[in-house]
Order: C-alpha cells, then structure tokens, then sequence
C-alpha cells in the first residue's frame, strides 16, 4: 500500500473516489491512497499495519492543526481535509517499546533492590578510625597565593592537620573545620607608643575558618612549628567555647596536653599525658618552646606583645625570659578573673575600673 518516494503533487488524486496522504516518518516519506470518506482512524491503523508503531503510541503533526493522537477529540474527521498536507509521525514501533518496557522493569527492580539494601543498612555502623580521621578533620587547606612561595605555607599547614597529636585530638572531640589557612600578618599586627600587637590565630563561627599566623612581619621567614601548633590548639578550643571562661581554658589545657602526650608516644615513649606536659616550666623550656612569639589570649584571639621601651639594652634572653614570665602571669590572671565570672569585651577588669 505504501510508497517510498517523494510527494507529487499532480498525482494527489487519480480519480475523485481516492486521495493521497504524504506521512514523514525518520526522515522517510510515505504515501498513502485512500477513499474519499476515509477517516482518521483509518488512518492509524494503516499507520500500525504497515509500520509496525502501536496505535497507542503514535502522535502525528499535521500542520496548522492541533497534535492528533489515539486521543483525538474528533476520530471520524475525514481524512480528505488533510490531503496534500504532509503529515510527520512520531512514535516507537512494538519492539522498541517492548524494550523500553523490560529496560524500565529492570531499573525498577534495581531500585527495589537498592531500596530494601538501605533500609537493612539503617542499624548503626561501628565507626572505624579512618572513617573518623576523615570526618573529623580539616575539610579544606588553603595558602595565601597573593603571598610569597605559596607552596611552603601550603606544606605547613598540611603538617599541621596531618599532626599526630592534632588528628587524634580531633577525632577525640570530634571537631570539624570546614577551612584552615594562613592569616596576612600587615593586616593582623597594630603597632603604638606601647609597643607591637599581634593576631596569632583567629576561628570564626566555631570551626567555619581557622587563621594562623604562620609568616615572619617581614615576611622572609616563618615561625616556629610548635608555636604555630600552640596556637590551632587554642584555636580549637574556641569550637566549644567562644569566651574564655573556666570552661574554655581547662579545655584549652587539655587539648595540649593531648597534642603534647603524641610527640612522646610518636616517638617511643610511654608516658601518660599528665606526665609529659607542664605549663610552669623553666626559662629554657618556654624559651624552646616559644623561640620567637610571647603573649596572651585577648578577646576570643591569640596576641603577641612587643618590644617595649623598658626593654631596650636588654639581652635576648632577658627578654624571652621577662616575656615568658609575663605570659605567664596573665594565663594565671585570666584564668582567675574567669572563675570571678568576668569574660573578656563585657566590661572593664575589677582591677581596672579603680584606675
């Protein structure tokens, strides 16, 4: 019945009982003859009959007509209206949709499977601790790049959250910081008549960001490791706690002990955490252990205090000597004016307001 070839417009009718009908179908035109009171039904089961495409899923575009379906509002149209029109037919043939039929059976049941997996899999896990070192951690790790060799203060603070002391104390508080990067010391460090100020450390929203001054002022250099480590110490702590309350410094003391109590155990020691770490050291302790920066905790961030005009002439050991004792002194202070209930920013200290 059908003829694959293009449409003549001069044969349209051979004679006044029967019509062409032109159908586009995958870039193939065919012609179709039909009587004169032929309807669109019949159109759709020869559609069927020859092209092996369900009634069902066949769709025709007629032009400057609606879309005509299965569904048509109007079955008995006569075909005739249509001829000399070429007609585009779109729809999959029985095969193919028996095969989209057995594929959609197939992900369905997958899903079911997958379904029913979960919902055994919902009893609790037993955590592993690899699983906990990548869930208690450093999400991200980001150098100043407008700052000079980048990739060293990227190495650095890759050092310090793969610290042994840092991911176990970590993963023992279960703290997460989305991001840990370095700070700009300029814009950190404010210089008067008393002295230099500057920011150490700084964590925002209870483990958002960590900043740590890793850098020199002038920045050809960068300081010391462990003080770095002191700092993000520090820093962590202010995941629990924001002001510096009895709460914040015995965590805060806790969390170095712990970090301390990994170097001996990283290294073949066997003492307890108690033992390994003493905050009241003696002059070459602190000195070793803070080889460049002495200072206190102000306002929620860690500040190191300058050289002053009373220090002048004085040796480099005087001073860290002097500094560590006055580091000391204002640890004890604080922690003092804390058990009295006093928090930093909320009113001047007791001492303070007879001056």
């Amino acid at each position: 019945m059908a003829e694959d070839r293009a449409p003549d417009v001069a044969s349209e009718a051979d004679d006044d009982n029967t019509f062409t009908i032109h159908v586009s179908f995958r870039k193939q035109v065919y012609d179709y003859e039909f009587d004169h009171d032929a309807v669109v039904t019949e159109l759709l089961d020869t559609l069927e009959e020859s092209l092996d495409i369900p009634v069902q899923n066949q769709k025709i575009i007629v032009p400057g007509a609606p879309l005509v379906t299965c569904k048509t509002k109007n079955p008995q149209q006569p075909l005739s209206d249509w001829a000399g029109k070429k007609l585009m037919l779109i729809g999959s043939n029985l095969k193919t949709s028996m095969a989209v039929e057995a594929m959609s059976a197939r992900v369905a049941k997958i899903n079911a499977a997958k379904a029913a997996q979960r919902r055994k899999s919902k009893a609790p896990r037993k955590t592993t601790p690899h699983a906990e070192s990548s869930q208690y951690t450093f999400a991200q790790v980001r150098p100043l790049n407008n700052l000079p060799r980048p990739e060293k203060s990227q190495m650095l603070l890759m050092r310090l959250k793969n610290d042994s002391g840092i991911k176990r104390t970590m993963a023992k508080h279960k703290f997460t910081v989305a991001l840990l990067t370095e700070m700009e010391p300029l814009s950190n460090t404010e210089s008067n008549h008393e002295g230099t100020s500057r920011i150490l450390g700084l964590n925002r929203n209870k483990g958002e960001v960590i900043e740590l001054r890793l850098r020199t002022d002038a920045y050809d250099g960068y300081r010391d490791y462990k003080v770095i480590r002191n700092t993000l110490c520090h820093e962590l702590a202010h995941n629990v706690h924001s002001d510096h309350d009895r709460n914040f410094w015995d965590l805060c003391h806790q969390i170095e002990r712990e970090v301390a109590a990994a170097d001996w155990q990283h290294s073949g020691q066997t003492l307890d955490e108690t033992s390994v770490y003493h905050r009241n050291g003696t002059v070459e302790e602190e000195e070793e252990a803070y080889p460049d920066d002495h200072g206190g905790w102000e306002g929620g961030e860690f500040t190191l205090g300058g050289v002053r005009d009373d220090e002048a002439g004085m040796s480099r050991r005087e001073i860290l000597a002097r500094a560590a004792m006055q580091r000391q002194k204002k640890d004890d202070q604080s922690e003092r004016e804390a058990e009295q209930g006093w928090r930093p920013c909320q009113r001047p200290r007791p001492n303070e307001e007879a001056e």
